[in-house]
């Protein structure tokens, strides 16, 4: 790419991320490595509450990396949820920690991309981090009383670390389903703009043919998807491609309803996201560097 980005608006960013449980996340993954605005410091592999999850995601973060030729810290989070793995710390909620204390004037931010046991973890042994990262999760159903349509992917599984974290006080951008599901993407698109760029393209849209027929996918549409995960990198990347406000963090209940909670802290809700944007500046600088 041509283009540089001024050093004083670059920042830190730790992806956290359940890379192999769908076909999203490595889009997201390769468009925050894209990004000359983020300077990613590590990323994390998150489980999806299946047993070797948090593996298989540490192992297809490696291969994204792989394709891209890229050599950036991953480390392996959690095993499971948080009530389950008896307060032992894994090398990525230490990890978060560390990148916290950093002394670093620039800003850090956590993308959450699955359930956010890493965090949660990491704020049990240090809460003081709080006050020092802000983190944008791509989950629940929004803020307020909402029965949940369909039981939320990345809430459901870890519903006490989602809620630590939202009435944690830590700064929150929270991207709910009726947001990450608006960023729709045809099969045939992906095959036409996506696939044609090198190792990581290759990667992408293979994944993501293979996931569409697999058994795992009886809730997709067929021939198209929703890049969820997405919107997170977009939201650092730019904060105003979407509207939100401040609302009291949602309490999530077993079922991943939101029930409202006056007394719990204000955090940022997106009620929408530009997704002409954010996909067309994914589409963009995949081609711009296909030399991946």
């Amino acid at each position: 790419m041509r283009y540089t980005v001024p050093d004083a608006k670059r920042v830190r960013v730790i992806i956290d991320t359940d890379a192999a449980c769908e076909a999203d996340d490595p889009f997201a993954i390769a468009h925050a490595l894209m990004s000359p605005k983020l300077i990613v410091e590590g990323i994390i592999a998150t489980h999806f509450r299946e047993p070797g999850s948090t593996r298989a995601s540490y192992d297809e973060i490696r291969t994204v990396l792989d394709a891209m030729y890229l050599n950036v810290p991953v480390y392996m989070g959690q095993s499971g949820p948080l009530d389950e793995t008896d307060g032992v710390l894994s090398p990525g909620a230490e990890f978060i920690i560390r990148q916290a204390l950093a002394p670093n004037d620039r800003p850090l931010y956590v993308l959450c991309q699955g359930a956010v046991t890493n965090v949660a973890a990491a704020l049990r042994a240090h809460p003081a981090i709080s006050r020092r990262m802000t983190v944008i999760w791509i989950g629940t159903h929004g803020a307020g009383n909402r029965k949940p349509p369909f039981r939320e992917f990345n809430a459901g599984n870890d519903v006490t670390a989602a809620n630590e974290l939202l009435e944690s006080g830590t700064d929150i951008w929270l991207i709910p389903s009726g947001v990450y599901t608006t960023m729709h993407a045809g099969l045939a698109e992906l095959e036409l703009k996506v696939a044609p760029c090198g190792r990581i393209g290759r990667h992408l849209y293979e994944n993501m043919v293979r996931y569409n027929q697999s058994n795992r996918a009886g809730w997709t549409q067929g021939e198209s998807w929703s890049l969820g995960d997405s919107p997170a990198v977009a939201a650092v990347l730019n904060p105003g491609c979407g509207t939100w406000e401040l609302l009291p963090a949602p309490h999530i209940e077993a079922d991943t309803a939101s029930t409202f909670r006056p007394d719990n802290p204000v955090i940022r809700v997106y009620r929408d996201m530009d997704s002409r944007y954010v996909l067309e500046d994914f589409f963009a600088k995949l081609r711009l560097r296909e030399d991946y």
